[in-house]
């Protein structure tokens, strides 16, 4: 997944370039493909490229700026800067120009966010660790998908509810860093809960207040466009998306928590593997003679995964239908913990970052 500092500009001393071009090239669109995806798998920048792509191809492109499969598209001419061969030396200095935005500060020791429910409502600012930061949050499935479903105690229990409480529990730490948060899907009426059983309802929305389609490839669309525009819109800021989900396996298959990022993304693979040794180092404070088994690997089958622009990282919290696992999910507790330990993974990368 490529990522992109725009408008680098080089400050050259006695060198010559000479510049040539590409010629538009022509591919095919693939099932599952939209432009950020085809973009970068044709070695173009999304942020560069996709206003030209759109100009090109626009009498070719369906609703929402949407591919064809099977359809040919002409992709953007690169210009490709080849210093001469009489060239000097060329400075260190490279300058970048950044969009104006207003810088995210903190101006109170503490916030109020109606989003974590009344008793978590007060977020106290307790430091400046994640300031200029902008984290995309989505917890899998919601609205008229619950996601993967168990009984437990003759109550039915879903992937949607749990994700959820562990990522606005995630939300609320990162903001206690100074961190600008954006909760892609919310429930106006849920907030924090510490109960075992987490009714399942269906009025998540998308952000900013959007109804969830029925269609869950408009779902996933949805989804990735907002996540896509404010990332677009927030230009070089650091920026970092983390999605998490509930895995449904076999009722026997005890998990421990993975983590998945695209193929191609370092920032994303970084992430990840910050995250997940933040997880091993707690199991072995607390479980020592338990072997952590979680993972990291690349997925490209994943739409979210394939088409946000963000690193991302890809989060399976256990499985919902076996007794071990469930009993991670199902403690407010154990909750917290799990947000606690993707925090502190977060943290950890972004110090590396800087």
């Amino acid at each position: 997944m490529t990522r992109i500092v725009p408008f680098i500009f080089f400050f050259i001393i006695g060198c010559h370039f000479v510049f040539s071009q590409t010629p538009h090239n022509k591919v095919t669109a693939i099932k599952g493909e939209g432009i950020y995806s085809l973009l970068r798998k044709n070695g173009l920048d999304p942020l560069k490229h996709f206003e030209e792509f759109i100009t090109l191809n626009k009498k070719n492109l369906g609703k929402n700026n949407s591919l064809f499969i099977g359809r040919i598209y002409r992709l953007p001419e690169l210009n490709i800067a080849k210093a001469d061969s009489t060239s000097t030396t060329q400075t260190d200095s490279i300058k970048q120009k950044t969009p104006k935005l207003k810088e995210i500060t903190t101006a109170l020791e503490k916030e109020e966010f109606s989003i974590f429910g009344e008793e978590y409502a007060s977020v106290t600012i307790k430091d400046k660790k994640l300031n200029g930061t902008i984290y995309y949050l989505i917890s899998g499935h919601g609205g008229p998908d619950p996601g993967a479903t168990e009984t437990y105690n003759e109550t039915l229990i879903s992937e949607d509810e749990y994700a959820y409480d562990v990522t606005l529990r995630l939300a609320r730490m990162l903001i206690s860093s100074s961190a600008k948060v954006y909760i892609i899907i919310k429930d106006p009426d849920d907030g924090i809960r510490n109960k075992r059983i987490l009714k399942i309802d269906y009025d998540e929305l998308n952000y900013p207040n959007k109804k969830i389609p029925l269609s869950q490839k408009s779902r996933l669309r949805q989804r990735t466009q907002a996540v896509n525009n404010l990332f677009l819109k927030h230009g070089t800021k650091y920026q970092r998306l983390v999605v998490t989900h509930v895995d449904s396996r076999s009722k026997g298959k005890n998990i421990d928590v993975f983590f998945y990022h695209h193929k191609n993304s370092k920032k994303g693979k970084q992430l990840a593997k910050n995250i997940h040794e933040s997880f091993k180092q707690k199991y072995a404070k607390h479980q020592p003679n338990r072997h952590y088994s979680g993972t990291v690997s690349p997925r490209s089958d994943l739409y979210l995964v394939k088409n946000t622009l963000p690193p991302m990282v890809y989060i399976e919290l256990g499985n919902i239908k076996n007794d071990k696992d469930q009993k991670r999910i199902l403690n407010h507790e154990n909750r917290e913990a799990l947000a606690k330990w993707i925090y502190n993974g977060i943290i950890n990368d972004f110090e590396q970052h800087k």
